[in-house]
C-alpha cells in the first residue's frame, strides 16, 4: 500500500477526526511528550509578546502543549485537515488561537506570513510529499534566531526500537483504527515512520535546511529510541544559506 499525500491524506485526517483524540489517549505520555517538546524551543517568558507557528496542528495537541508552555504567545495553527481543524477550534483556549486550513506549502496563499519568533512541527514532516520544501518554507518563516522545533516519530536506527513500533501497531492502534473505519490513515501513519528518516537522519536534513545549532533530543518513556524532538535555530541574517 502506497503512503497517502496531500490530499487523500487530508481527506483521511478528516474521516478520523471524530475519533482521532480517542487513540490518543490511550498512548501514555503523548499530551506531556508535547509539552516537553515545546519548552525545549527555549523561549522566555512564557512568550509573551512572540508570534509561533503550530505546523500541522491536527486537533489542537500540539497547539494545547504551546498555550501551556508559552500562555503569552500570539499562535498561529495550521493544518490541511478541515475536520481535524474543526475540532481544533471547538477546544476551550486560554487565549484566541488562529486557526487556518492550509496545506504547509501554500501558506502564503493562505495568508500565513512571517517573521516568527518559533515554528514547531509535531507529526509533520513525514506526511508530506516534500519534507525538504516544507523546512525551506519553515527557514523562510522564522525571524533571525527563531526556534524550530520538530516533535517526530523519527527511530533511532535500532532493530529493537523498531520491533516496539511495530508491536505497538500492530497489537492496539492498527486493530483499534481498523474498528473505528480508519485503518487506511493508521497504516499510513505506522509505514510513514519506518520508511521516513532516523533522528540522526533527520537531524542532517534539518541542518542541509540552513539551521544551525541541531540537537536530537530523545523522548522518554515508551517513546524512547521512537520519537525525538529535533531542535535548531535559523542562524542570523545572511548566516546558513550557503547550507540551503
Amino acid at each position: 500500500m502506497p503512503l497517502l499525500r496531500d490530499a487523500d491524506l487530508a481527506a483521511a485526517f478528516d474521516h478520523a477526526a471524530g475519533s482521532y483524540d480517542l487513540l490518543v489517549a490511550a498512548n501514555p505520555g503523548y499530551h506531556a511528550q508535547l509539552r516537553r517538546s515545546a519548552r525545549r524551543l527555549g523561549l522566555g517568558g512564557g512568550g509573551a509578546g512572540l508570534r509561533v507557528l503550530d505546523l500541522g496542528c491536527g486537533t489542537g495537541a500540539s497547539t494545547a502543549a504551546l498555550a501551556a508552555v508559552l500562555p503569552g504567545a500570539d499562535i498561529t495553527a495550521v493544518d490541511a485537515s478541515a475536520g481535524m481543524l474543526r475540532r481544533a477550534a471547538r477546544r476551550s483556549w486560554p487565549r484566541p488561537v488562529h486557526f487556518v486550513q492550509a496545506p504547509v506549502e501554500r501558506l502564503a496563499e493562505a495568508g500565513v506570513g512571517g517573521p516568527f519568533d518559533a515554528v514547531f512541527a509535531a507529526y509533520l514532516l513525514r506526511n508530506t510529499a516534500d519534507p525538504d520544501a516544507v523546512l525551506a518554507r519553515t527557514y523562510q518563516l522564522l525571524a533571525p534566531h527563531g526556534r524550530l522545533a520538530v516533535h517526530e516519530y523519527a527511530l533511532s536506527g535500532r532493530a529493537a526500537h523498531r520491533a516496539v513500533w511495530d508491536a505497538v501497531c500492530g497489537g492496539l492502534v492498527l486493530p483499534v483504527a481498523t474498528l473505528l473505519g480508519d485503518g487506511p490513515l493508521y497504516r499510513h501513519l505506522w509505514r510513514s515512520v519506518v520508511t521516513f528518516d532516523t533522528a540522526g537522519q533527520l537531524a542532517r536534513r534539518v541542518g542541509r535546511a540552513g539551521f544551525e545549532r541541531v540537537r536530537v533530543l530523545p523522548l522518554p518513556g515508551w517513546h524512547t529510541g521512537i520519537a525525538h524532538t529535533v531542535v535548531a535555530r535559523r542562524p542570523s541574517s545572511g548566516a546558513g544559506e550557503a547550507g540551503r
